[in-house]
């Protein structure tokens, strides 16, 4: 696979150096996020403003206390209108915590391609008391705030599982939209990542003229259609490496043809080279 000229990098956003941290934010502000994507799990507590959030390929349309539970290396961005306070809880989670069982509702949210929890009443004042509570243990200066804090945010995480895991949410279809055919894609994309992903090969697989793929994908998702697909082989590649796989391994396993190719694309996206990257 050739790296296109217009190549360019995919923004990794934030710097985990705990097991998790909560953030309360609330501001008003009429600034445009870009795409991105994180290292770490992230949970968004949506509490008041008007805001939709793209998601890969997904547009969530959201209303107070909707949560979104969005996977390390998913690449979205937040739409918010700037006329009203926006005020959200957010919760970022290392990949790497020992209780491993609690990231479960990211990878089913990538299973399900679906990111939304919208909870019934009687739910969603459990998780006000759980989020306060944690908010609150965070904050404090008493006597063994770290450990209180680390056994509310289980709590939280265990609950928050349950939910999701057992479809106990409100599934609401307006409270989405996205294109059918570009969200099938990107699906077949993220399972597929090491096979022929070239436009022609996808066009004619979806039965789509290659140029209103082309045209379609950017719009749904931001991104070029080979953009995208370098980028997400980049960061397979990378977690790959990270669990000890050979470079040269990692980048076939990935999907590249050329480790020439990926070397260069490597160094472009993360700054160094795969094998300083192990």
């Amino acid at each position: 696979m050739l790296l296109s000229d217009q190549f360019y990098q995919t923004e990794k956003t934030g710097y985990l150096n705990e097991e998790f941290r909560l953030f309360h934010i609330k501001d008003q502000t009429s600034r445009e996020f870009s795409w991105h994507y994180h290292d770490f799990h992230k949970v968004v507590v949506f509490l008041s403003g008007k805001a939709s959030y793209h998601i890969e390929g997904k547009t969530y349309h959201l209303k107070p206390w909707d949560i979104l539970l969005v996977d390390r290396h998913a690449i979205h961005r937040p739409e918010i209108d700037a006329s009203v306070p926006y005020d959200r809880f957010i919760l970022w989670i290392q990949n790497d915590i020992p209780q491993q069982e609690l990231l479960k509702c990211f990878q089913k949210a990538n299973d399900r391609s679906y990111n939304l929890i919208r909870l019934h009443p009687s739910l969603q004042e459990k998780l006000k008391e759980l989020l306060m509570d944690l908010e609150s243990a965070a904050r404090s200066e008493d006597f063994a705030k770290d450990i209180l804090t680390q056994a509310l945010f289980l709590q939280f995480m265990v609950y928050l599982n349950r939910i999701f895991l057992e479809k106990q949410y409100i599934f609401d279809r307006k409270s989405y939209s996205f294109d059918s055919q570009i969200a099938e894609i990107l699906q077949y994309i993220n399972h597929n990542l090491q096979d022929d992903l070239s436009v022609d090969e996808l066009a004619s697989r979806y039965y789509i003229s290659k140029y209103h793929l082309m045209r379609k994908f950017k719009e749904e998702t931001g991104y070029t259609l080979h953009n995208y697909i370098v980028s997400k082989r980049l960061l397979m590649a990378r977690n790959l490496i990270s669990e000890g796989m050979p470079v040269v391994k990692a980048a076939h396993e990935s999907g590249f043809t050329e480790y020439s190719t990926f070397s260069r694309a490597y160094r472009r996206q993360f700054g160094q080279t795969p094998s300083e990257s192990r």
